[in-house]
C-alpha cells in the first residue's frame, strides 16, 4: 500500500516502496516464468537437449503452487507429472525401438545419439537427419553392411519421428489439463 506523504497542508502524494513495487511486480515475474517454462518445454520436444516435459511440468506446478493449488488443484497437477512421465519414457524408447526392431548394433545405437547431439548445431536439417546419419554410420562401422546399415538408419529415424510426435500430442495434453484447470 503507497504511504501518503505531505507536500503542503493542501497537496498529498503517494510514495512508492521499494518493497511495494516488488509486491506489484512479483505475480508478474511468476507467471512470466511459467509461462516461459512452458514454451521453452515446447521447444524441448523437437530439441533434443531440452528437457521439455519436465521443463512444461515445472511451469504448471509454479502455476499451481502459486495458485495456492486453489485455481490449479492437485490432480491436474498429479495428472500432468504423469503425463511428463510417459512423455520421458517415449522420448527414451522411440529411436532405440525403431532401431532394435531391424537388429541393429550398439554402435549404431551410439551413433543415433551422437548424431542427434550433433545435428543440434545444424538447426532443422540436423535435428532431421543427424540420429539417421549417425546410426548409419555406427551400423555400419560396426557391421560394413551397407544395407543393414541403410535400414538401421531408417528406422532410428521413423522411430525418433515417431516418438517426436507422441512427445508433441503428450506435451499439448499436458497444457490442456492445465488450461482447464485454471479456467474451470
Amino acid at each position: 500500500m503507497p504511504i501518503p506523504t505531505v507536500i503542503s497542508p493542501h497537496k498529498t502524494r503517494l510514495c512508492y516502496t521499494p518493497a511495494h513495487m516488488i509486491t506489484q511486480a512479483l505475480p508478474w515475474i511468476v507467471w512470466t516464468l511459467c509461462v516461459a517454462c512452458i514454451l521453452v518445454g515446447f521447444l524441448g520436444t523437437v530439441v533434443p537437449i531440452l528437457p521439455g516435459a519436465p521443463l512444461i511440468f515445472i511451469g504448471i506446478l509454479i502455476a499451481a503452487w502459486w495458485e495456492d493449488f486453489s485455481r490449479i488443484g492437485v490432480l491436474p497437477v498429479v495428472i500432468t507429472g504423469a503425463l511428463a512421465l510417459v512423455t520421458i519414457l517415449v522420448d527414451i524408447a522411440s529411436s532405440y525401438m525403431g532401431a532394435k526392431r531391424v537388429g541393429a548394433s550398439k554402435a549404431a545405437l551410439a551413433g543415433s545419439i551422437v548424431g542427434s547431439l550433433i545435428g543440434m548445431f545444424f538447426l532443422l536439417p540436423g535435428l532431421i537427419l543427424g540420429p539417421f546419419i549417425g546410426a548409419l554410420v555406427g551400423e555400419w562401422w560396426s557391421a560394413r553392411d551397407l544395407s543393414q546399415a541403410t535400414r538401421v538408419g531408417i528406422a532410428t529415424w521413423i522411430g525418433m519421428i515417431v516418438g517426436t510426435a507422441a512427445k508433441v500430442g503428450l506435451s499439448l495434453a499436458m497444457v490442456g489439463v492445465f488450461l482447464l484447470a485454471l479456467l474451470t
